[in-house]
């Protein structure tokens, strides 16, 4: 018998990583949803931007959890000096599945969280049973390493030092900076995720809880030839979904490159959805997932 929509239980989880991250868990007190998902958000987004997609269907079919990765949300920030390198990423969410995790795994990432999934997929494939991607195959090569990319780095340091994170005066005014960078996204979500993205200064305005030195260029781009690595490293049924409006979408002979690299992976498509479909159409997105997962 399917149990009933869930309130997601928030909870914080000391990592062997060294840091403290927040979690929205699913189920948390049902012993029998033995098949725990792990919701990976993208990159400058928040856990509670899966709530909407796990209320059109997938509460009660599945243990849930929805991370803030490090940096992002309520989600501890690295000690002064560090730096968001990729692989962190990968550290916290090995711990934290090993923490929380049941019998069963799968991994659904958005954008730079479907990185996260692929690479861990690849990394440990006996670990994962499914693997969802939503436009997550990595973002298009911007260059490769070395002095120019390194002297960037260096610069972008130098000037988040010199100014301070923008700030908002209401909520409504945090809202409407996230619906002019996401057309698609409606008003009463866009303050819900202001609501729970921001925070406020002892000045009484708001800014946006991500750490700032994720907007800094990292010294190492994204190579596309080491994510092909570990695409095909992975052994679970992969499902690659994009959204039909989504300006981020590859070009078709990328596209197909980087979708072949996987040894079973089938593609959909979410109409009337941008690249950030789980806020667009999350009716639409809960049904994939679920015919997927299940």
């Amino acid at each position: 018998m399917l149990l009933d929509v869930e309130t997601p239980i928030s909870r914080r989880i000391p990592l062997a990583t060294g840091l403290s991250y927040h979690v929205l868990e699913w189920g948390r007190q049902e012993p029998a949803l033995e098949h725990t998902v792990v919701l990976l958000h993208g990159f400058l987004d928040l856990a509670w931007t899966w709530v909407p997609t796990v209320e059109a269907g997938l509460a009660g079919r599945f243990h849930l959890l929805a991370p803030d990765l490090r940096g992002h949300g309520d989600s501890d920030r690295i000690g002064a000096g560090g730096y968001y390198h990729f692989v962190d990423y990968l550290a916290d969410l090995d711990d934290l599945v090993r923490q929380l995790g049941r019998r069963r795994l799968s991994l659904v990432g958005h954008s730079m969280g479907g990185t996260v999934a692929s690479y861990y997929a690849g990394t440990y494939p006996d670990r994962v049973h499914r693997l969802a991607l939503l436009e997550g195959t990595g973002p298009p090569e911007s260059g490769a390493a070395g002095p120019a990319r390194t002297a960037s780095w260096l610069e972008a340091w130098r000037r988040l030092r010199e100014k301070a994170p923008r700030a908002y005066p209401s909520l409504e005014e945090a809202a409407a900076r996230l619906r002019a960078h996401d057309r698609l996204l409606g008003a009463d979500r866009a303050l819900e995720l202001a609501r729970h993205g921001t925070v406020r200064r002892a000045d009484g305005q708001l800014e946006f809880k991500h750490d700032p030195l994720h907007v800094t260029p990292g010294p190492n781009p994204f190579s596309a030839e080491v994510a092909l690595r570990y695409f095909g490293q992975v052994t679970c049924p992969t499902l690659l979904v994009e959204g039909s409006a989504s300006v981020f979408r590859h070009a078709p002979a990328e596209a197909a490159r980087r979708a072949g690299a996987f040894r079973h992976a089938r593609k959909a498509v979410v109409q009337d959805a941008g690249h950030m479909m789980q806020r667009h159409q999350p009716a639409a997105l809960a049904a994939l997932l679920l015919d997927f997962l299940s």
